[in-house]
């Protein structure tokens, strides 16, 4: 039995001394939802999926039932499973926590997906600097196929084959975006797929392929193990279950924790529980959420907010990644869109012209107003740039530069006017 208020993905987090003991993880569960999976017939483990309503954990928020449908009714004999380990979003850190303290959980999901699926081969692309956690995910799979649950006949079942194999990144932001990331599993360079065709027909090496965030596979056994009902009582009607959080910026209690939706912001910022308040003493002025590509949110406008998705959809927002960047009123919100410009910029793909070019010269403009330099007109053609790269980009990296841009410019137009150097009087003789 799973109850509200008590931690669901971190209590392996928090308990658990050997990481990649299976019988330890077994003690605490593991493996729980895979046996009652086996058991169960395909059709009624996605029914539990679409009870359960466990929206995708990398940031889009998708429905992973209606995901997994799709694929189950995908044509073809074979077909993969993939985790998007590729955790690049600036102050987003909890899929390293799973990774690297509870990484059987992660595997048990991902078995499952090969067990529905009769898949037999998982692929987990993990990113470069993981290198340490990569060796310890490399053991826990070990460890697994030793107890039986990876390899030939898992858990004595006929043809029940399957393997997981950890491919590395190299440091790219853009492979977190999914079809990029097959891309790069398969060997090419790491740019974005035009689609459709979905991934779930056309995938991996061109077949019908599985792609979710770690935190979504590690929810899997959880669903399956309490029920898909217990799993959403833990939410909201529009989102189930807990998420996983990470609190950076000037709140006093920096960190990881997990959070059931529905709870209100106020008390994720300002408990002792969560964030503690401000870390400086001075008013806190913005929120950044979901990480670089989210939108920001005032302080001031936010104490009726609940976070959940539709809590923050409400107020433009979003759940993102889960990232929530805190900033006290000692910050411009210029000087904090420079640098999420300079992110964006240099990690385009450089594969489509209004990303490549596009990202630069909202940099060059944010920088103008940074140093107080900005023209008349520079607002507008700064509004005018925004559109276009939203618009004409050929993935989600382009088309959600705006988002930070746009809503601090809402929130805080003062900042980027005071930006706006006046007019010098015209020199006689005409050399202004």
């Amino acid at each position: 039995m799973i109850k509200r208020n008590q931690p669901v993905l971190l209590e392996r987090v928090i308990k658990m001394t050997r990481p990649t003991d299976v019988a330890e993880y077994e003690r605490y569960s593991g493996f729980e939802g895979l046996k009652k999976a086996i058991e169960m017939d395909k059709e009624a483990i996605l029914d539990e999926l679409d009870i359960a309503h466990l929206r995708g954990r990398g940031g889009a928020a998708y429905p992973l039932g209606k995901k997994w449908r799709h694929l189950y009714g995908s044509k073809g004999d074979t077909k993969y499973i993939v985790c998007n380990a590729d955790e690049g979003e600036p102050g987003t850190f909890k899929d390293k926590a799973l990774l690297e303290h509870d990484p059987l959980s992660v595997i048990e999901g991902m078995i499952i997906a090969g067990y529905l699926f009769s898949a037999k081969a998982g692929y987990i692309y993990m990113r470069g600097e993981y290198r340490r956690i990569q060796k310890i995910f490399q053991e826990a799979l070990d460890h697994a196929e030793k107890a039986g649950f990876l390899g030939k006949n898992i858990l004595g079942i006929e043809g029940f084959d399957y393997q997981i194999t950890i491919i590395s990144g190299a440091g790219a932001y853009v492979c977190g975006e999914n079809s990029a990331l097959l891309n790069s599993i398969e060997g090419k360079t790491g740019r974005p797929r035009v689609k459709p065709p979905h991934l779930a027909d056309v995938g991996l090496y061109l077949k019908p392929t599985l792609v979710n965030n770690v935190e979504s596979f590690a929810g899997i056994p959880v669903i399956l193990r309490a029920g898909g009902q217990a799993y959403r009582d833990l939410g909201t009607e529009d989102g189930g279950g807990t998420k996983l959080i990470c609190l950076s910026g000037h709140v006093k209690n920096r960190g990881l924790y997990e959070v059931n939706l529905g709870t209100p912001l106020q008390e994720i910022i300002y408990s002792e529980k969560y964030g503690g308040g401000s870390a400086t003493g001075n008013p806190l002025k913005f929120i950044h959420f979901g990480g670089q590509s989210g939108p920001i949110g005032a302080v001031e406008n936010l104490d009726d907010c609940i976070y959940s998705y539709e809590g923050l959809w409400d107020k433009d927002l979003a759940i993102g990644s889960g990232a929530i960047v805190v900033m006290d009123d000692q910050v411009s919100i210029v000087d904090y869109l420079v640098q999420v410009a300079a992110f964006f910029a240099h990690e385009s793909c450089g594969k489509c012209t209004p990303c490549r070019l596009g990202t630069t010269r909202i940099l060059e403009l944010l920088n103008k107003f940074n140093e107080k330099r900005a023209e008349a007109g520079d607002l507008e053609r700064l509004e005018h740039m925004l559109t276009h790269v939203t618009n004409l980009s050929a993935c989600g990296l382009g088309q959600s530069v705006a988002n930070p841009m746009r809503s601090g410019l809402a929130y805080f137009a003062e900042e980027f006017e005071a930006g706006i150097r006046e007019t010098a009087a015209p020199i006689k003789g005409g050399l202004w």
